[in-house]
Parts: C-alpha cells; structure tokens; sequence
C-alpha cells in the first residue's frame, strides 16, 4: 500500500499515543499489521522528523502541546498537525486537511468519543462529522475550536 509521508506520521503518532512501543521494531512491525510497511531507515526518518523520543515507557513525543491538550493529546495534535479549515452545515461540521490528513484527524475525533458525535466520514482531504442536531454541532464546534486556539 503507497501512503503519503503526512498519512504514515499520522498513524505513527496514534500508534505511540495508543500503547507502549519499545523499539523501532515494534512500530515497524505494528505498523505492517496494519498494512504499512516501512523500512528501518524510514523509519528512523520518521523518528527525527516527528521528534520522537524514546523513554523507559515506550516512544513519545517531545512537541510541547497547549494545556488543554492534556484533556485530549492525540486529537490536540492531530488538530496542529492536520486542520485547514473548519465548516459548519446544520447538524454537521466539515473539516478541510491537507491531502491524506482526513483519515488520521477523523481516527483523532472518533478517539475522543465526544457525546455530541454521531459519526465520522474520512475521504482524503475531508472528514464529516455527524451530529444529532445543530446545537450539538455548535457544542461541539467550540470544543474544536478550544484546542486549536
């Protein structure tokens, strides 16, 4: 599977916020299960550009966060890293990435189980979001927009 460099740091993080890595072997190899593959040297590309470092608890992410990412550090993230563009539609709200960022940011959204979220869409560049009604995609929206200030 060809994934662009922006997708597979996407699943990189999530895999590193989800559970303990030790090695680069372990990540390589959780990331072939998930139909990536990657070889060391990538890899370790990978690492350095993403400022990984690794500790006694596995790999983590030395990129300081905002304080509200403490609530929700994944989505926080994925929010700096992936986010272009907010646009509310009634009981919805469409988020605009970079190419290949709508699947790691709807994996962020759907991760922080927000109450007022019904579903996610993820194409390439876009994710939906679905709610039960416009003021739950309001409540919801300022949530989102919390953690990007």
């Amino acid at each position: 599977m060809s994934v662009t460099k922006t997708f597979r740091h996407g699943q990189i993080l999530r895999l590193v916020g989800d559970a303990h890595i030790a090695s680069q072997e372990d990540l390589r190899r959780r990331l072939a299960s998930e139909k990536l593959r990657v070889t060391q040297a990538t890899l370790s590309r990978d690492i350095q550009e993403l400022r990984l470092v690794k500790t006694q608890s596995g790999y983590r992410s030395t990129v300081a966060l905002p304080e509200d990412a403490a609530r929700l550090p994944q989505l926080t993230r994925a929010l700096a890293e992936f986010l272009r563009d907010i646009r509310p539609a009634v009981n919805m709200l469409v988020l605009k990435t970079p190419p290949s960022g709508a699947q790691p940011l709807a994996a962020a959204v759907d991760g922080a189980k927000f109450p007022e979220v019904a579903g996610t869409i993820a194409g390439d560049d876009t994710v939906l979001i679905i709610t039960p009604s416009k003021k739950s995609r309001e409540s919801l929206q300022k949530k989102i927009e919390a953690l990007v200030k």
